[in-house]
């Protein structure tokens, strides 16, 4: 990953600890890359960044809001502006929203597929163009095991929302394959995540929470968000380089 070019969409984290972006951009850097730490959150880009910077790599922010019309023209503005283009886009973000089909109002469903699909699709717009000038480019969408795995309690807009991106993924591989652009999809299963904290409620005892889902894998145990980090850093690289559209499940077997 030596001197690539790598934009992390959600480098920074929801809580305390390692979220799946926050991972995925110290790994690149670790493995040489410029990584532009993009978060709706300017302190949580700058700390992400900050740690990259104090292990000695090389790190940028912005701050781009995925739901703003505007927001991918604003990273990929900046990734030129920086260093002539971009190499790697990886898309890590992804709100969630308990309710089945009776419970889901419009409101719901619209404010999920804004950011986990509409997302993806205005930062996938805005660096296709620098990609497709360089003849060269790896477009990463973070979906989830939900896509393809039902869980124990309903979130349906979700569900469908990370299978969108999944088809999504594969069409933007389909359109771009003559450019040497690739595109790729991670469904990550039960991963030890700020999200997972933060979505569940505040009652539940964590260590309870923790040994219930990792009895849920036949690995016996969670993943963590460097499982994440270590698949999109084989997706980013010359490693995969005859790799697109396909699913990468990190899920310790759950599906297999």
């Amino acid at each position: 990953m030596a001197d690539k070019r790598v934009a992390i969409i959600g480098a920074g984290s929801s809580g305390a600890g390692w979220g799946n972006g926050k991972a995925t951009a110290v790994l690149f850097a670790r493995e040489g890359a410029k990584v532009l730490c993009v978060d709706r959150v300017a302190q949580a880009a700058e700390e992400t960044a900050a740690l990259i910077r104090k292990e000695g790599g090389i790190a940028e922010t912005a701050v781009a809001d995925v739901s703003d019309p505007d927001a991918g023209g604003q990273v990929a503005d900046r990734a030129k502006s920086l260093w002539g283009g971009l190499d790697v886009l990886d898309y890590n973000v992804g709100i969630s929203q308990q309710g089945g089909v009776l419970e889901t109002t419009d409101a719901d469903w619209d404010r999920v597929f804004d950011i986990n699909l509409t997302g993806a699709l205005r930062m996938t717009r805005a660096v296709l163009p620098l990609m497709r000038a360089q003849g060269s480019g790896s477009l990463i969408y973070v979906s989830s095991l939900a896509a393809v795995y039902s869980a124990p309690y309903s979130y349906v807009s979700y569900e469908v929302s990370k299978m969108a991106l999944v088809r999504f993924a594969r069409s933007v591989a389909h359109e771009n394959a003559s450019y040497q652009i690739r595109s790729n999809v991670i469904l990550p299963g039960v991963i030890d995540t700020p999200h997972v904290t933060a979505f569940v409620d505040s009652k539940t005892d964590p260590e309870e929470l923790a040994a219930r889902r990792a009895a849920m894998v036949p690995m016996g145990r969670q993943g963590s968000a460097w499982d994440v980090a270590k698949a999109a850093l084989f997706l980013g690289s010359d490693d995969s380089a005859y790799i697109t559209g396909e699913s990468l499940k990190v899920d310790g077997g759950l599906t297999a």
